[in-house]
């Protein structure tokens, strides 16, 4: 399987090219560029430095959430516009578990973190089995003292990963002690190659023209929405894509 694995949805951008388990190109930036301006030239670059062209591919894996608003709208309408014109598979995985696949420590709880702002956090907890993360507690958008809650019940050490968990470490550590563990530096940003290992094996989207990102809390639109419309069905009111 010739595969294209596209992650835009935080800061770091990262982008691979794979052949079934083999790794043929892969780029990872953190500079914080338009991710809408380099996107595109590194995919061109990394299918050229790969030998592919664009209709080599048989399936394209995109970082689908939680994250960034706005570079998950540019990696999901990028990996869904190539799906669609060059009518190849589309598989869209959890951007946080991506990141906990840069944990190989076999039967380790992992806890990737996004700052999502005013002390919430994006994340889950996930096991390590045969190399792979596995959930263990769904994705959330959640407070860091509501999410040091829940893990205070996990009676083992947790490995927290992600550039983010810095700003938290203090209560992180307050509340579990020695279970407390640190991933080290190098496991923080999000590796594109990762998301295609896991993106093989992953459930191809039925609808491609309904998926959209998995941003796990409202829009500002539909929180102004909910204000003004407080007795109303609280569906999402807001196309995301």
């Amino acid at each position: 399987m010739k595969l294209l694995a596209i992650d835009t949805s935080n800061r770091p951008l990262s982008v691979a090219v794979l052949e079934d388990a083999k790794i043929l190109a892969t780029t990872t930036t953190n500079v914080g560029r338009n991710h809408s301006s380099t996107l595109l030239p590194i995919i061109e670059q990394s299918l050229a430095q790969a030998g592919f062209k664009p209709d080599d591919l048989d399936r394209i894996v995109v970082a689908a959430g939680p994250g960034s608003y706005t570079g998950l709208r540019i990696g999901v309408t990028t990996a869904k516009t190539l799906a669609f014109t060059l009518h190849k598979e589309l598989v869209g995985l959890s951007s946080l578990e991506a990141l906990a696949g840069n944990v190989l420590m076999e039967g380790q709880l992992v806890s990737p973190l996004f700052d999502a702002r005013r002390d919430n956090v994006f994340t889950g907890l996930y096991r390590i089995e045969n190399q792979r993360p596995v959930q263990v507690i769904a994705d959330q958008h959640i407070s860091i003292a509501e999410w040091t809650d829940q893990l205070a019940a996990y009676p083992e050490s947790v490995t927290f990963i992600g550039a983010d968990v810095a700003t938290y470490e203090a209560p992180l550590k307050e509340q579990l002690g020695d279970r407390f563990v640190r991933a080290q530096p190098q496991l923080d940003l999000p590796q594109a190659s990762v998301l295609g290992l896991l993106g093989q094996t992953a459930q191809p989207v039925e609808h491609l023209h309904a998926f959209v990102p998995d941003y796990l809390r409202l829009t500002q639109a539909e929180r102004d929405w909910q204000a003004k419309h407080p007795k109303e069905d609280h569906a999402p009111y807001v196309e995301k894509i």
